[in-house]
């Protein structure tokens, strides 16, 4: 355990984030003014006072602590960059060096004002600073310890949504791939062209599933994707199946969580078109407007009012992989209305979500 303490203070920081939060933000600045202000008000409180509340000892000590709250604060932030490409270790003992450095030295600079001013000479003992300096190291490490655990559960928070993210994607498309190597074998000796194109678009589903879960792709590749499974589908269901897109609003560089339109289409040829002996129609409607994106996918459906249970999972595990992306602004409703089923997608585009994209786009180039 000790040699495990001393070898994470030696270690060099890893990752872009930083356990010691940006200080000069104007909310870490308020948030520290507020909590100095409180231990300050608690510490006067506890004083004995037989003359009631006193207000000047207050004032003192306020000044005292909140201009060394404000200038540790602007000093970590200036020291913020460089500390974060140190080893833990390091960092925590300038944060450390920082804050009860200043704290000795408006010690010091407290007695020679308050002295100077009644006796004309410098004045302090070295009990007084000691003190002090005990005090600052001790709240300097509580809090520095807090920013840590906090960061440690963060990511631990985002390491568990990734895996909630990635066992929805994975459980999404459990369905068609013996259908689809059905329909590979089949088309082997009658058509190898199809075949070989088969192969191509399967592989290129399996890819993207394999990827990162919460990973946001852009409409032109999402459509590439879901064409490639209607191929794949149209060979197995031939004529019974009949597609029309309408998608012309959408921009081809559109944000869209990877692998979100395919299995509402798969929902609906497995439990719509494909218990029907005529097949039917799947439309895809698509619009985006006012920094919302919608997409409506109707299907022909069986006579049956009931809904498969597998359609049920089906959409709520896409729906609950929207909201962890999006959170509650992102919807997926599904309905029936005479022979048809409508499954309606709702989801924000944000500037994180464009930025996102853009660095995924990065990055495939990059491979």
């Amino acid at each position: 355990m000790k040699n495990g303490f001393w070898t994470l203070l030696k270690r060099p920081y890893e990752g872009e984030d930083f356990f010691l939060p940006d200080l000069c933000s104007s909310v870490a600045v308020f948030t520290l003014v507020v909590l100095a202000q409180l231990v300050v008000l608690v510490w006067v409180l506890a004083q004995p006072a037989d003359g009631g509340f006193d207000w000047l000892q207050l004032a003192m000590a306020s000044l005292f602590v909140q201009w060394i709250v404000l200038l540790s604060a602007a000093a970590l932030c200036r020291l913020r960059d460089w500390m974060r490409r140190r080893p833990l270790g390091l960092a925590v003992a300038a944060c450390h060096a920082v804050v009860v450095g200043l704290t000795l030295f408006f010690t010091v600079l407290g007695d020679w004002v308050v002295y100077r001013g009644m006796t004309g000479a410098l004045q302090w003992e070295a009990g007084q600073l000691l003190r002090h300096g005990l005090i600052a190291l001790i709240m300097t490490s509580l809090l520095l310890r807090y920013f840590y655990l906090q960061q440690q559960w963060q990511h631990q928070q985002q390491a568990e949504l990734r895996s909630r993210l990635q066992a929805l994607q994975s459980r999404i498309r459990p369905h068609f791939l013996f259908n689809s190597l059905n329909s590979i074998a089949s088309l082997i000796e009658v058509a190898p062209a199809k075949a070989e194109q088969a192969v191509l678009d399967l592989s290129d589903l399996f890819r993207a599933n394999l990827s990162s879960s919460e990973a946001l792709s852009c409409w032109g590749e999402e459509r590439r994707l879901c064409e490639g499974y209607l191929r794949i589908e149209q060979y197995r269901l031939g004529e019974r199946l009949r597609v029309q897109w309408d998608v012309a609003e959408l921009p081809d560089t559109l944000p869209i969580p990877l692998l979100t339109l395919q299995p509402l289409l798969e929902n609906a040829i497995l439990h719509g078109l494909q218990p029907r002996i005529d097949g039917g129609d799947v439309l895809i409607r698509g619009r985006l407007e006012n920094g919302v994106v919608e997409l409506l996918v109707s299907n022909t459906c069986p006579q049956q009012n009931d809904t498969h249970q597998g359609e049920r999972m089906a959409m709520a595990n896409i729906r609950a992989r929207l909201q962890a992306l999006f959170g509650e602004r992102a919807q997926l409703i599904g309905w029936r209305q005479g022979e048809c089923f409508f499954s309606r997608l709702v989801y924000p585009v944000t500037q994180d979500s464009t930025t996102a994209e853009k660095s995924l786009s990065n990055e495939s180039t990059d491979r």
